[in-house]
């Protein structure tokens, strides 16, 4: 006779498990997934990593690179031009799908949900952000940006045409406001910030929203009724595709541990006694 299988209870699993597997969980992406999404969104998680880890090594002292000009500040903006504009076509994507379901149309409550949930994220980042390197804190970083973005984007959503125009307006306001300093920091998450106030991670609403409705509105003309509108082959098991469509499908989980990850990595370095180097000023 069979024994039952007796199941561990939840204190029993590590929490670091627990974590991984609420992670995963809730970054989940519709059933009928399209390898080339995924595959840039890989290609954008790691050009994003490799920005941050020459970025960690710059912040120790164990390198010397301009960040702010040149390759490295493409690579920056490539990355999170690529994240914010898949963001929108999953956004539409999710809203298509969803509009087959759902004979009514769409609700706004999960979009609501999984904006609240990746601002959880954002915030967190900002409490270890905080608690770990003090000053610059990031405040609006781009998971900020994509969990309020994914509320503000509902009624765009099924409105590419309508998207497309406002997405263009608000990148040219932000462009705009950006150029002209504020008084107070109580404007920074619209994109209107002190010109002494120092932010890293910093993707303000405007003009950066209009980038996610950009998205939208190219899910609506690339995915029209959430279908291809062009056959393409499946290649995302196909040599170094593959490796990038893994990276897309956890693009959140590996957003969120990359750093410490990086940190850890670097402060271990630091232990076994390789001296960060010396710059002259």
């Amino acid at each position: 006779m069979a024994h039952p299988r007796i199941l561990k209870p939840a204190s029993s699993v590590p929490w670091w498990h627990r974590m991984a597997v609420f992670l995963l969980l809730s970054h989940r992406q519709p059933t009928q997934r399209y390898w080339e999404v995924d595959a840039l969104r890989g290609l954008a998680i790691l050009l994003m990593v490799s920005y941050h880890f020459v970025f960690d090594l710059v912040w120790f002292g164990y390198a010397r690179v301009a960040l702010t000009s040149g390759f490295w500040l493409i690579c920056a903006r490539t990355s999170a031009i690529l994240f914010l504009l898949l963001a929108g076509v999953a956004l539409a994507l999710q809203h298509m799908r969803r509009t087959r379901q759902e004979c009514s149309g769409p609700r706004f409550t999960p979009y609501l949900v999984r904006g609240l949930k990746i601002l959880f994220w954002g915030g967190t980042i900002t409490l270890v952000s905080w608690a770990t390197i003090g000053q610059p804190v990031i405040l609006f970083g781009i998971l900020h940006l994509i969990g309020v973005a994914t509320m503000l984007s509902y009624p765009f959503l099924g409105r590419p045409p309508i998207s497309a125009g406002v997405g263009v307006g608000l990148i040219v306001i932000g462009v705009l406001l950006n150029a002209q300093p504020a008084d107070h920091p109580w404007w920074l998450w619209l994109g209107w910030r002190p010109s002494d106030l120092r932010q890293l991670d910093y993707f303000p609403l405007l003009p950066w929203f209009g980038v996610v409705l950009w998205g939208v509105a190219l899910g609506h003309w690339v995915y029209p009724g959430g279908a291809r509108r062009w056959s393409v082959p499946g290649l995302g098991h196909w040599g170094a595709l593959r490796p990038l469509t893994w990276l897309g499908q956890r693009s959140l989980l590996i957003y969120l541990v990359h750093q410490p990850v990086f940190f850890a990595l670097l402060l271990l370095v630091g232990l076994f006694g390789l001296e960060p180097l010396r710059f002259a000023p």
